[in-house]
């Protein structure tokens, strides 16, 4: 855990979502496969939660996002939330999708690469947790859907408006977040919304391997790439590279720059340590 833990004790159990670990590789599966993974109230909780343990962790290295069953994810459960909505007051409806906004934070400031294992269905809440990852691997039978405006609520929502312009482009993000209309995997790769086309079947193996891939490798770079990726998308160049500067100052007093230079000199591979 961190060298500066509060007095909460790890969660030994989720109750709405299934967390499985490997040598640096967590894997997460939403697991209600009878209803397309839909999201409860709890489900989003959890994810918030568990992203926020899982940063305070040195031992996560990557993290895959995997949905169980038919398709990845259906969005949000229409009887537990719409539903449920429809009772709500202004400060409860507040409360709630502040919450939703907190998990596609968590997923992009947490300090590890997140892979989207996408296979059927990513609508509504589901696309945009799959957009908030670092990537999106899915096979052919990916069918990403920002539903909102569907439901007659705006298709800004849970950061939608600030990621998806910046992953496709302006142009097919006005299309896709006004008309909600279904993206296949064909042209989801084609707009740059996948960013690795598996075979059918196999989303799940190539994000494993992908994040096998990353967690083997320089974890300190990976992280410091993700976090100016995501604080850069904001600035002027001026600030840009200042912060680039700043970084690479840092990293370059750090271990694994000099390990590459050891295992360079001695003609091995490198034995990275994330520090």
């Amino acid at each position: 855990m961190s060298p500066f833990p509060s007095s909460a004790p790890r969660t030994e159990r989720w109750h709405h979502i299934r967390l499985t670990r490997h040598d640096g590789v967590a894997t997460v599966t939403l697991d209600r496969p009878g209803k397309l993974n839909a999201l409860t109230f709890g489900a989003y909780a959890d994810l918030r939660d568990l992203l926020a343990e899982l940063s305070r962790e040195r031992s996560v290295r990557a993290l895959v996002l995997a949905g169980e069953g038919r398709g990845f994810c259906s969005g949000g459960d229409v009887d537990d939330i719409i539903g449920a909505t429809l009772a709500m007051d202004t400060a409860q409806l507040l409360d709630f999708n502040r919450m939703t906004g907190q998990v596609v934070r968590a997923l992009r400031e947490c300090p590890f690469p997140v892979i989207a294992a996408v296979h059927g269905v990513a609508a509504g809440a589901g696309a945009v947790i799959a957009l908030a990852a670092d990537f999106r691997v899915a096979d052919p039978t990916a069918r990403f859907s920002f539903l909102f405006t569907k439901v007659g609520l705006s298709g800004g929502d849970m950061g939608a408006a600030y990621l998806l312009p910046r992953v496709v482009g302006l142009g097919h993000a006005t299309r896709l977040l006004m008309l909600g209309e279904p993206v296949g995997a064909t042209e989801a790769e084609r707009i740059g919304l996948i960013s690795e086309l598996a075979g059918e079947g196999q989303a799940g193996k190539a994000a494993a391997d992908l994040a096998r891939r990353l967690a083997d490798g320089p974890a300190l770079a990976h992280a410091q790439t993700k976090a100016l990726l995501t604080a850069e998308l904001d600035m002027p160049l001026a600030a840009s590279v200042e912060l680039d500067a700043a970084t690479q100052a840092l990293l370059m007093n750090g271990e694994d720059y000099a390990e590459f230079h050891a295992a360079f000199t001695e003609k091995r591979a490198p034995n990275w340590r994330g520090r």
